[in-house]
């Protein structure tokens, strides 16, 4: 799922270098990666690396990641022959009580059961079909509320959000009521040098995660069994285990945020964007356009807010339909409607400090104004600035495999859409790209991963149908401005087409001793109508605003503390203003369960007064569907939307708009973050399945059970009860 940005969503050839495996590595494999290693971490190569968060510190953190990857190789290649001999006894003993030689787990985020049976039932999904009849498909229930990370975060610690602490992208800040990303912490050095004017900062950043509780295969590594973890959602920055790890969602990009495209254009009437993107100026020199691609914030500088920049050149022939670039050392020629490779970008700051970055150029226009897309700045990950997986050198040995990839968490700019930057095609290409690349990196880690577990969640069923549901409703309000293309209104179908397909290549590779699950997080429904509880909240005397004040100011910042007793923050959760923990907090701590019951008598059941629909089909208190240490940190009051609505997009981020309703006119036209008894998740097993009534809770204490392990005492899932293996799910073919 992926909100607002700022609480927000080809075949390359290389030498094949070895990557750890569950069963001791051959004495010829592990020479080659003695060999391969100088070349992973000195030879010069087109590299294109990406930092994090955009404080400045990030220029120094390169040669951190290179230092401390060359220090790791070499304890590695020291400590091998113990190291090995350990993993064997270890093995032996955990594969022997094990009830399958390998389990692979498939996450397709979003996919949908309603829209998976549909498509069963009409012959167009073989292989789902045949996990069906010979195993189990049921649905998956989800969490309260049915978002991507706190979904994700509860699938892979098997535990409700009040022992993970995660309840949505973003938490609060109760001193300033101001948002912060929910799932990692990270700041600056916390030392630095002055000389003058400078102030260069000494050491490398500081990254916290912020979820807790401890995922399923860091128990099985322990034990002895060897994981490949790719891309699952909350996993940044990785924590070390016995495995490998690629993070996947809420990987940042370089200016610290879940993504911020840039446009660049010679056009002077033009506003600026919602949310997402920034419009930079091309200006006309010496018959070039000049321009530049924003970075990060300058480390060497105290001025708050000044960001280096890479400056660019860009030679436009109209009369070809082709555009020559001119960036750093980077010459390349663009047709027009097409994207570039991955691009190296450099923010130089001085004293020999420079940020790495990579990007990608989409040419959309030539005449009579000239237009250029540039995605997002990602981390590299043949040159990670910030760690992005575990080993470190593991992103290294996917990029020289495969080439440049896309390392941010929510890759597809589905808000480049949503501006119109992008077109519906020029999303698909780079949606599609992504998918590419994760199809790669999953066959890569089955064949390394010959027993354990390999899990790998792919993202593009999420943000497809976030992007085309308007294509399955005749009459959404988003074809105001997003009208339909007949050539699209079968994207989701073929999407879910294109995941039978990967499942079906999987079952190839299984033997009647493997486990297969194939998983969502939640599924997905219509989003034609947001709500805007803040709105409504004023309008009953629970919010104000300060006076003269509007309400259109961003994260609260026209609403009067001091007269507010409740606040609507992110896209499900109801806050009290509580004295002692908000700041500002003027409800005392033995009225909240009254105010609780109030809000939640008032607001359940609210319909909506141009089609008379139910807008709000639940709400729930915390400590009814939370337990645990960090209950404290959640939504007091969490709200589920009825079919067609969720929380407007002026009350995601902060705003008091004038209507409680109003039409979503985006691209962005599905979602999920609604009533989750309304969006269960799919599930399908090559084995049968008896319990009556599965959760994503339920995956990991599964999981250890079947590699012999007991679930821990603090996990809330309970263990799924299995038949026999299905002999004819170890065959499927396209």
């Amino acid at each position: 799922m992926r909100v607002a940005r700022t609480n927000s969503h080809l075949g390359r050839a290389a030498v094949r270098p070895a990557v750890v495996r569950a069963s001791r590595p051959r004495p010829r494999r592990l020479t080659l990666l003695l060999w391969l290693l100088p070349l992973i971490l000195f030879i010069p190569h087109p590299a294109q690396a990406y930092v994090g968060p955009g404080a400045g510190f990030a220029v120094l953190s390169s040669f951190w990641t290179l230092f401390i990857a060359f220090f790791y190789s070499l304890y590695a290649f020291v400590t091998w022959p113990l190291r090995q001999l350990f993993r064997f006894l270890r093995h032996r003993k955990a594969y022997g009580k094990a009830g399958a030689k390998r389990v692979v787990i498939l996450g397709f985020d979003g996919m949908d059961p309603k829209l998976a049976e549909r498509y069963m039932a009409e012959g167009k999904l073989p292989h789902l079909s045949r996990l069906r009849d010979s195993g189990t498909f049921q649905r998956l229930q989800t969490t309260f509320p049915p978002i991507s990370p706190v979904a994700w975060s509860t699938f892979q610690t098997g535990s409700n959000p009040g022992k993970h602490n995660i309840y949505d992208f973003l938490a609060r800040d109760m001193g300033t009521y101001l948002p912060f990303l929910s799932s990692a912490q990270i700041s600056g050095p916390k030392r630095h040098l002055r000389l003058g004017k400078y102030s260069i900062p000494l050491g490398k950043p500081q990254i916290k995660q912020l979820r807790r509780s401890k995922p399923f295969w860091h128990w099985l590594s322990e034990a002895g069994v060897f994981c490949s973890i790719l891309r699952v959602p909350v996993t940044f920055p990785p924590e070390k285990f016995s495995g490998v790890l690629l993070s996947g969602m809420c990987v940042p990009d370089l200016k610290g945020s879940q993504g911020t495209f840039c446009f660049c254009t010679t056009r002077s009437d033009v506003n600026k964007f919602e949310e997402g993107g920034v419009r930079i100026p091309m200006e006309r020199r010496n018959g070039a356009f000049r321009s530049h691609i924003p970075g990060p914030d300058d480390p060497l500088s105290e001025q708050p807010g000044k960001e280096l920049r890479a400056e660019f050149k860009l030679r436009a022939f109209p009369e070809r339909g082709e555009a020559r670039i001119e960036l750093d050392t980077e010459r390349l020629t663009l047709k027009l409607g097409q994207y570039s490779e991955w691009v190296s970008v450099q923010f130089k700051a001085g004293f020999g400090l420079t940020a790495h970055g990579i990007c990608r150029f989409y040419l959309k226009q030539l005449a009579p104004e000239v237009e250029l897309y540039v995605t997002p700045v990602n981390i590299d990950p043949g040159r990670p600035d910030l760690p992005i997986s575990h080993p470190l050198t593991y992103s290294m040995y996917l990029a020289r495999l495969f080439g440049p990839y896309a390392t941010l968490g929510l890759a597809e700019d589905t808000w480049a859409l949503n501006e119109q930057v992008l077109d519906d095609d020029a999303f698909l290409v780079q949606a599609y790209g992504n998918h590419e690349d994760r199809e790669r990196m999953l066959f890569d880690a089955l064949e390394k991963t010959p027993r354990g577990v390999c899990v790998s969640v792919f993202d593009t069923t999420d943000r497809v149908q976030h992007m085309f549901w308007r294509y399955l409703e005749d009459s959404h309000p988003a074809q105001r401005q997003h009208p339909r293309q007949e050539r699209h209104t079968k994207v989701i179908e073929e999407l879910y087409q294109r995941v039978d397909h990967v499942v079906g290549q999987v079952m190839q590779q299984l033997d009647d001793d493997s486990l297969l699950l194939v998983i969502s997080d939640h599924g997905f429904q219509n989003f034609a109508r947001g709500v805007n509880l803040n709105t409504w909240l004023l309008q009953n005397g629970y919010l104000a605003l300060k006076p003269g004040a509007k309400g259109n100011g961003e994260w609260f910042h026209d609403v009067d503390w001091s007269r507010t007793r409740a606040y609507n923050f992110g896209l499900n959760g109801l806050f009290l203003n509580v004295r002692g923990r908000e700041r500002n907090g003027i409800v005392e701590p033995g009225e909240a369960a009254t105010l609780k019951k109030e809000l939640r008598q008032k607001l359940d059941g609210l319909a909506d007064p141009l089609s008379g629909k139910v807008a709000i089909t639940g709400i729930w208190e915390n400590d009814s569907v939370y337990a645990g240490p960090y209950v404290g940190t959640s939504p007091d009051l969490i709200v589920g939307y009825g079919d067609g609505y969720r929380a407007s997009w002026d009350a995601v981020t902060g705003k008091v708009s004038e209507g409680i309703f109003e039409d979503n006119t985006k691209a962005w036209s599905g979602d999920h973050c609604v009533d989750p008894r309304l969006v269960p998740g799919v599930l399908f097993s090559n084995r049968k399945i008896a319990d009556a009534q599965p959760a994503i809770a339920d995956v990991a204490p599964t999981i250890l059970r079947l590699f012999g392990l007991p679930t821990p005492t603090h996990m809330d899932g309970k263990c799924w009860t299995w038949s026999a293996p299905a002999a004819a799910s170890a065959t499927g073919a396209d």
